[in-house]
């Protein structure tokens, strides 16, 4: 039942009700010192009551309006109102009615403006910026290559692409970074982009169930790793099996074994103690040598992990060779008093330059593999020579139960090195070109 109004029958200040409500409250009127009349839905819950504004009423709207005007509500629309009110507020009884509805709304919407804060924020480009950051601070060295390839291949390929927000980027986006780089004949980078991408997207979903990993990746959202869902190029992950061969590498000692000054004695080190990963090599501590042996810290393994400690044997000649190198200062192989190590890509020019055209096609990199076929021809088992060479450890027998430093071993297994690299009786003898 509703009440005719009349502005003139209300007390100014004073709330009137005007009507009943369905499924309950009331609906009722107040007039302003402006004389214009507020309409309001009450209702009470427990032991409180509350009004709910709902608009300001016009006199001149049709009286069975139900729809609100530019000027404000027939009493029919305020009614309307008031029962839309009243329903929703008894259809949310259980969970407190009204006010826990409106509690409900606001805490859905501040979750919303905080979702898209995280999503402006916790961008692609800043997670995988996160990661190569948490590399760095764990001592990999990987994130100098992980940091040049996203700025080249998506930061500055796909900057559309980088701004989304990580959590949804897609498999497929990745799809297409590495096609662009297969297409121009850049297998090898793609199947990079997508390694350090994956273990990027890994370290940020496992962040909420692992507490070795930084509390910040938890923010990105990241429940699906959209990087596994890509395939790498097959063709570009095939290993270089081009290994020097045994008079080859005869032939690099006989380069190198009387080379004068600091460039010799450098790649000689390199050689005699079993062809080590020149990036690791050039990164010896002077702190990390000790009278018999020294230790590198081997960065590969799985993604977010710390380097592997990784300790070679010297033999006499190897001794030698580090002691020419004059380790001084922080870095023990150096061209400045140890303030930096020397790059690896110069370490491997001078391998070549030394050289020169004395073996086709030579390559540093295929010193550590000659190395390796060297040893095994002489039965250097393949477990030794993994060692020697840190290829990595694998079995749980072999990580967490075998406890032998395997060191009498590598040394060993060095010296029968040493004895393979000279000259064979009767055998291939190569001619040095001099300068």
């Amino acid at each position: 039942m509703t009440t005719k109004i009349s502005i003139n029958d209300l007390a100014p200040g004073v709330f009137t009700t005007l009507s009943k409500v369905k499924p309950m409250g009331a609906l009722q009127a107040r007039k302003q010192v402006s004389g214009a009349v507020a309409l309001y839905w009450r209702y009470s819950i427990g032991s409180t009551s509350e009004r709910v504004p709902i608009g300001i009423y016009d006199s001149g709207a049709p009286p069975k309006s139900l729809a609100p005007t530019k000027a404000g509500y027939s009493l029919a629309a305020a009614v309307r109102a008031a029962e839309n009110l009243a329903l929703e507020h008894h259809q949310h009884r259980d969970e407190g009615g009204r006010p826990a509805l409106l509690a409900a709304q606001n805490d859905a919407r501040r979750a919303t403006a905080e979702a898209r804060r995280l999503a402006a924020t916790h961008t692609l480009r800043t997670l995988l910026e996160a990661y190569c950051d948490h590399l760095e601070a764990i001592g990999r060295r990987s994130h100098k290559d992980a940091r040049s390839i996203f700025k080249l291949h998506i930061f500055e390929a796909w900057p559309q692409v980088a701004q989304l927000p990580a959590k949804d980027v897609t498999g497929e986006q990745f799809a297409d970074m590495m096609r662009t780089l297969i297409e121009a004949g850049k297998g090898r980078t793609a199947n990079k982009l997508r390694s350090y991408a994956r273990a990027a997207y890994q370290t940020a979903k496992a962040a909420k169930s692992k507490p070795s990993i930084p509390v910040a990746f938890k923010a990105y959202g990241v429940t699906t790793n959209p990087v596994a869902e890509t395939e790498p190029d097959e063709s570009a992950n095939k290993p270089d099996k081009h290994p020097l061969s045994a008079d080859e590498m005869r032939a690099y000692w006989q380069a190198i074994k009387e080379l004068e000054g600091f460039k010799g004695a450098a790649l000689r080190l390199h050689l005699l103690t079993g062809g080590q990963r020149i990036e690791q090599l050039v990164n010896l501590r002077t702190a990390d040598i000790a009278p018999a042996a020294f230790t590198l810290y081997d960065g590969k393994g799985r993604p977010g992990s710390a380097p592997r400690p990784h300790t070679i044997p010297l033999t006499t000649q190897a001794a030698a060779a580090l002691k020419q190198c004059d380790p001084a200062g922080e870095f023990a192989i150096s061209t400045d008093g140890g303030e930096t190590h020397l790059a690896a890509t110069s370490l491997s020019a001078w391998a070549v330059d030394a050289v020169g055209d004395l073996i086709p096609d030579f390559q540093a990199k295929r010193i550590r593999s000659g190395v390796e076929t060297l040893l095994a021809s002489a039965r250097i088992s393949s477990e030794i020579r993994g060692r020697l060479q840190s290829h990595g450890v694998a079995g749980v027998q072999a990580r967490h139960y075998d406890g032998h430093d395997y060191m009498t071993e590598k040394l060993e297994a060095l010296k029968k090195l040493y004895q393979q690299l000279q000259p064979v009786k009767g055998g291939k003898v190569v001619a040095l070109r001099r300068a």
